[in-house]
């Protein structure tokens, strides 16, 4: 690879810890994502088992003799490891054998059945998810606002620019894929397109042995999408299929098809802040619904251009509290935070929660018009009151607000267009 053409992503830091702390990485996530640039950006040699040189030798040679493939001067890049799983083993034996840190960065766009894949690799295989790019790793956020410092409680008060309301359309239809920076939108939805229609026509039938009915994957995933950055059940899926396009499926092959789509990470849920002894208040424990990234929900609502996007401000709305989520999830990352959702039987609900490793947490609304931040300030003060433990900051994200700062209520105020971790 040009090392000049790389962009630096997030995850960055993170590899070059574990490479010093673990006999070996493991990067998953999504193709098309960034994962084998940022795994030869680390790495000294490769071996890239999909290579269809030679009718897919690569592969072959891995199935015959995974330990010949991992000879090459580390750390040494595996790419696709996922389709010849014996490769792990070979990977955690030669560990092992040579207990050095460092010595491979594997890449995985999906995680296969455990069917030859004798032992976990605790203790000398770590696995990072690898998201596809924030706006601030595409170049998309002025960078003014340190998530991070946000969560402790600081900021300086500053404009950061004006944001309008077509450009954030665009910033959704065209996703975060490294390949889509500089395309114009007409390009750009041409990518989670293809992405999905390879995945469903292809992928689908690589994950197991079992064959799957591929145009009830297809309802499915146009049912996520309309569920999407909302708590929607199975049960509530299977009524939506069967409203809206006169057709469904059961709830147990409904069960299946969301764990393949998970394994294949099409779907990137929100999971339920646990509040057990931070409140005495009841909550769902419900997952929210997000794709991996919000590009996969446009395209399967049939959205192609930003004049439709704006002509949908509720979609809009919604698509634009995925993106955010996306992007509080790759940023809090960084420093050990994980990103929940709140909803209680009160109908009070938070749209994302940080949970910090030394157990305090934040609080975040998202919304994407100015208009809407005072009503969202103070319905996070009103809920933060019902907690034994308060949020240690409260943040409203915008997408249209023009400056960040802190309220005097409290509240911070901070444009998703100048985040960064």
């Amino acid at each position: 690879m040009d090392h000049s053409l790389y962009r630096k992503r997030v995850v960055d830091e993170i590899i070059e810890q574990y490479l010093q702390a673990f006999g070996a990485v493991c990067i998953e996530g999504p193709k098309w994502c960034g994962k084998t640039w940022t795994a030869e950006k680390h790495s000294k040699s490769a071996f890239y088992v999909g290579d269809p040189t030679g009718n897919f030798q690569n592969r072959e040679l891995a199935k015959l003799n995974p330990s010949l493939v991992l000879e090459g001067e580390q750390p040494r890049a595996i790419d696709e490891w996922q389709e010849v799983p014996s490769l792990w083993d070979a990977i955690r034996f030669y560990v092992d054998q040579s207990p050095r840190k460092g010595q491979f960065i594997l890449t995985g766009s999906a995680t296969p059945i455990n069917k030859g894949v004798l032992h976990s690799g605790t203790g000398r295989i770590v696995t990072l998810r690898m998201m596809p790019m924030s706006l601030y790793e595409s170049g998309d956020s002025s960078a003014h606002v340190s998530l991070e410092d946000l969560c402790n409680g600081v900021i300086k008060p500053q404009l950061t620019g004006e944001v309008d309301l077509k450009k954030i359309a665009y910033l959704i239809l065209r996703g975060g894929w490294p390949a889509s920076i500089g395309l114009s939108t007409e390009n750009a939805v041409l990518v989670p397109e293809m992405y999905l229609k390879n995945v469903v026509e292809e992928d689908v039938d690589k994950i197991d042995s079992r064959k799957r009915n591929k145009a009830k994957v297809w309802l499915l995933l146009r049912s996520l999408a309309r569920g999407v950055s909302s708590t929607m059940g199975k049960k509530k899926l299977k009524e939506d299929m069967a409203t809206v396009e006169q057709d469904s499926i059961d709830e147990e092959t409904i069960d299946d098809y969301l764990q393949l789509l998970a394994q294949l990470f099409i779907l990137e849920n929100q999971k339920p802040f646990s509040v057990a002894l931070r409140s005495s208040l009841r909550v769902q424990q419900a997952e929210k619904l997000h794709f991996t990234d919000p590009s996969f929900a446009c395209s399967l609502l049939g959205i192609r251009s930003e004049e439709q996007l704006i002509g949908d401000l509720q979609t809009f709305g919604l698509l634009f509290e995925s993106l955010c989520i996306r992007d509080l999830k790759i940023y809090a990352n960084a420093f050990g935070g994980k990103v929940y959702h709140y909803q209680d039987y009160q109908k009070e609900e938070i749209d994302a929660v940080i949970d910090l490793p030394d157990g305090s947490w934040c609080a975040f609304e998202v919304k994407l018009g100015a208009h809407q931040i005072d009503e969202a300030a103070k319905k996070l003060i009103k809920i933060n009151r019902k907690f034994r433990k308060p949020a240690k900051s409260l943040c409203v994200i915008s997408g249209l607000s023009n400056a960040a700062y802190k309220r005097d209520d409290g509240v911070f105020v901070v444009p998703i267009t100048a985040l960064r971790p």
